[in-house]
């Protein structure tokens, strides 16, 4: 997954969850964030963010962040970008071979999940979450509660008991982590229901990705500690 037009600026203050103001040379320019969680350990007054440019005239912001650098790692924070880096990894034969549909933003119930994916055997439920908070290698999902997600999980299980396979992949957007596991501290009932997800035979992966300035990709797996 590349990026086109990436411009280096300096992180000065986040008004609401959607804008950023950045110094990008040597100007303060308002910035759409790709990412509506918390991120208050990523976005840290004089952090050097990323932006990519965009000359569209018919947007309200010219740049949108989608990278910063946090002590010696680089981080994508652009929550749109998972869902494309996943289906990526699935197109190259990663995960489930022989694919003969993959289709996006697929409906189940009341939940809409990322992907639906058959092969000529298998019908399949992918849900995909974005993962940026770490401390000390370790990394955790959420950030900030979400009910969005508890219920995805729940109904995930529904997708077993009906006959499907069902997977809820944690996409890691930096590279070199020890494990991952939910954030209890944070929200225990999206805790709670990935345990029991997990014995109701729900596929729990985490990878992590190689992010440099301008790209994310897939890199490998990462230990997931439930």
């Amino acid at each position: 997954m590349k990026y086109e037009n990436i411009l280096k600026g300096k992180f000065i203050s986040r008004p609401n969850r959607f804008i950023a103001h950045v110094e990008i040379n040597g100007k303060m320019e308002i910035c759409h964030v790709k990412n509506t969680g918390r991120c208050k350990e990523l976005l840290t007054p004089g952090a050097i963010v990323f932006v990519e440019e965009n000359n569209n005239p018919k947007r309200k912001t010219r740049f949108s962040l989608i990278g910063v650098i946090k002590g010696e790692r680089m981080i994508n924070m652009d929550s749109q970008v998972t869902n494309k880096v996943i289906h990526e990894w699935i197109l190259k034969g990663n995960l489930i071979t022989d694919v003969t549909l993959i289709k996006p933003e697929s409906k189940y119930n009341n939940s809409r999940f990322d992907f639906y994916i058959e092969t000529k055997n298998r019908k399949i439920f992918i849900e995909v979450k974005g993962v940026t908070l770490e401390s000390e290698g370790i990394v955790k999902f959420p950030d900030a509660p979400t009910e969005r997600g508890v219920k995805h999980v729940k109904e995930l299980c529904d997708c077993i008991k009906d006959g499907y396979e069902a997977y809820i992949i944690f996409v890691i957007q930096m590279k070199d982590v020890l494990h991952f596991e939910p954030n209890v501290e944070m929200h225990k009932e999206f805790a709670e229901a990935l345990k029991k997800a997990e014995k109701n035979g729900v596929n729990i992966l985490a990878v992590d990705c190689e992010v440099k300035e301008d790209s994310i990709n897939i890199r490998d797996y990462v230990k997931v500690v439930i």
